[in-house]
This record gives structure tokens, C-alpha cells and sequence, in this order.
């Protein structure tokens, strides 16, 4: 099958630190190039890939326009995508409703997969408007939130089965990755870490909306438990969260998905986690991790890891989280809407 993958352009395909959209394309376009399809990405010149890279963008937009600038780039892209319909059977996108004017007049079948939340009250008119697009949830939480949109499926992502290894002995340390932002929550981590008497480890990118937050947590961040490190790639992750006790996911917002919960399991780490968003649709209460409502509960569970079998959670990510199965559900899609253009379908 001939496939397009468009990117967003903040980050570079896979990103070099923080980046959760840009990395599960990453994913999803060296497994589908793996299983024997060809490929196209569409994305910042600085990506890597196996596929037949199209750049878009001369490098990673994040550290220099903000996203009201990048906007030009994106759509500069979509009308570049566009102009190439014909060399694709599919065209798979990862930028929200972008292309949606356009893949409205397309005689190749787009689909989109919506990374992020949808309960914002401004999304409603541009949907209801493009209803007919076909779209991908990551989670069921987050379909939840539009059911009535033109649904195709239901993807969770999947990570390289060999990109972490498992780590059966813990550290004492717990760990939080993500950005620091009100929705992630840095400040519960480290009062839970703190009233359990353990170090906390805390790898995090900082952006321009986020500063405010930053500046309030900061001082938080100075307590002799606490270690900043800043943003981490794949290979420090590895060593990061596979040492680590636990991670701490205390989010505030409701999480579309949460691929640092992946890849924690993969490393045998569980996962200690606020009950929002598809939390419970990753973590298995107990088994994999603890799901929590309170700091309280929090705190109690980190007295609990030891009732948690790290080998378990790697099973668990290698039976349900590996990119393969991520992949294979996608030409499920792919085939299903090729299948509904032969018909006559929209």
C-alpha cells in the first residue's frame, strides 16, 4: 500500500527530547515501512527515517515560531500533500483539522488521527462543519468526548518492542516525565515524593505557554529530594525510568493518551496514576501500576510497589503497547476506507 504520513513540523520525526505526536509517527512509519509498504513522510528535513522523507520544514519549529507562525509551514505542507494525491493510496495525517478544507475535495481517501484533548468548547463549529472527515481516536476516553464525528477507529499507540529493555531490579527513586504545565501536575509529584520520603527525579522540557507555572513551581522544584535534569532522548530514557521505583503520573486534564505510561511498562516500571482520561485504558489497577483520585492515595501507594511484578508490566506492554500491533490496526483502517471508495462510499 502506498501511504502518506504527515507530521507536525514542531518537532523533528523521531524528536530529539520531548515530543509525544512526532514520536508515535516515528513509530507507526518505520512499522509500516517493516511490514513491507511504501512509505512517504512528510515532515521537517532534520527527520530520520526509512521512508521516502518529503521535508517540509528545514528544522524542528518549536524553539523558533510560535504557533500562530508555524501555521504557514503546515499549510504550506497540506497543499504540497495535496498536490501529490495521485502517488497515494492513503494519506494519514497527524495535524488535528488542518487539512480538512482540502481532504474535502481529495479523491484519495485522508484519514486523521486526533492526538490531542477535544473537549474544548471552540473545536465543536470546525467539526461540525467537517463531520464527514474520517478520524482515529487514540484512546476511548477521547473519542467520549466527540462521539458524534466520523469515527474509523480506535488505535492505542505502540512503542519498538526492542526500544527499552526490561529492568527487574528498581531503584528507590521515583520519576516524572512530561512538560511542566498545570495539566501535568509537576507539584503533586513532588509533594507525593516529599511526604514519602523518597528522591524524586523529574525530566522535563519547559515551554514559552507554560512559564507562568513554571514560575510559581519553581521554588518546588529546589527541595533537597528533587533533581532536575531537563529533557531526555530515548537512550537516557531507557536508563531513567527503568531505574526508577515507579513513575508518577499525576495529571490534572483529561489525558487523550499518555505514551510516557508505555513506555514505563515496557521498562518494567509501574506507574502511579491519577484516574483521568485513558489512564485506565493503559494502566491495569494493581498489576501495572496503581490508579489514585487523592495525594493521599499517592503517597500510600508508593508503600505498595513492592506488591508489583516489574516482569508483568513488560508482559503487558509487549501483549497490548508494541508498534506492530499499532501498525497492523492501522491498515485495518487503511484497507476498510479503500474498500468504502470502491463502493461508492464518501
Amino acid at each position: 500500500m502506498r501511504i502518506a504520513q504527515v507530521a507536525p513540523l514542531f518537532e523533528s520525526v523521531p524528536p530529539t527530547g520531548y515530543g509525544g505526536t512526532e514520536r508515535v509517527v516515528s513509530f507507526l512509519t518505520e512499522a509500516l515501512v517493516a511490514l513491507g509498504h511504501d512509505v512517504t513522510l512528510f515532515a521537517t528535513a532534520d527527520s530520520r527515517t526509512e521512508a521516502r522523507l518529503v521535508p517540509c520544514a528545514p528544522h524542528a519549529l518549536r524553539r523558533e515560531l510560535s504557533r500562530e507562525e508555524a501555521l504557514a509551514p503546515h499549510l504550506r505542507m497540506v497543499r504540497e500533500v495535496a498536490d501529490r494525491e495521485a502517488e497515494f493510496d492513503v494519506i494519514h495525517a497527524h495535524i488535528d483539522h488542518l487539512p480538512y478544507a482540502v481532504a474535502r475535495r481529495s479523491r484519495t481517501p485522508w484519514i486523521t488521527t486526533l492526538h490531542g484533548r477535544l473537549d474544548l468548547p471552540e473545536l465543536v463549529p470546525v467539526y461540525r462543519e467537517f463531520r464527514e472527515q474520517r478520524v482515529v481516536a487514540i484512546s476511548e476516553s477521547q473519542r467520549a468526548q466527540l462521539p458524534w464525528l466520523s469515527w474509523v477507529g480506535v488505535v492505542h499507540h505502540g512503542i519498538p518492542r526492542d526500544l527499552y529493555r526490561l529492568h527487574e531490579t528498581a531503584g528507590e527513586h521515583l520519576a516524572f516525565v512530561g512538560r511542566i504545565s498545570r495539566e501535568k501536575r509537576v507539584d503533586r509529584a513532588v509533594e507525593i515524593a516529599v511526604r514519602a520520603g523518597r528522591r524524586l527525579r523529574i525530566a522535563a522540557k519547559i515551554d514559552d505557554a507554560d512559564r507562568a507555572y513554571y514560575e510559581r513551581v519553581k521554588p518546588l522544584l529546589e527541595h533537597p529530594l528533587v533533581e532536575f535534569v531537563g529533557e531526555l532522548g530515548d537512550a537516557e530514557k531507557d536508563e531513567f525510568l527503568g531505574g526508577a521505583a515507579a513513575l508518577l503520573f499525576p495529571i490534572d486534564w483529561p489525558e487523550p493518551f499518555g505514551l510516557i505510561m508505555v513506555e514505563a511498562l515496557a521498562c518494567g516500571t509501574p506507574v502511579i496514576a491519577w484516574r483521568h482520561g485513558s489512564v485506565d485504558e493503559v494502566l491495569i489497577d494493581g498489576k501495572t501500576g496503581f490508579l489514585c483520585d487523592r495525594t493521599a492515595e499517592a503517597v500510600e501507594a508508593v508503600f505498595r510497589l513492592d506488591r508489583i511484578d516489574r516482569v508483568a508490566c513488560r508482559q503487558d506492554f509487549e501483549e497490548r503497547f508494541v508498534a506492530e500491533r499499532m501498525a497492523r490496526q492501522y491498515i485495518e483502517i487503511f484497507e476498510a476506507a479503500l474498500r468504502e471508495g470502491r463502493d461508492g462510499g464518501a
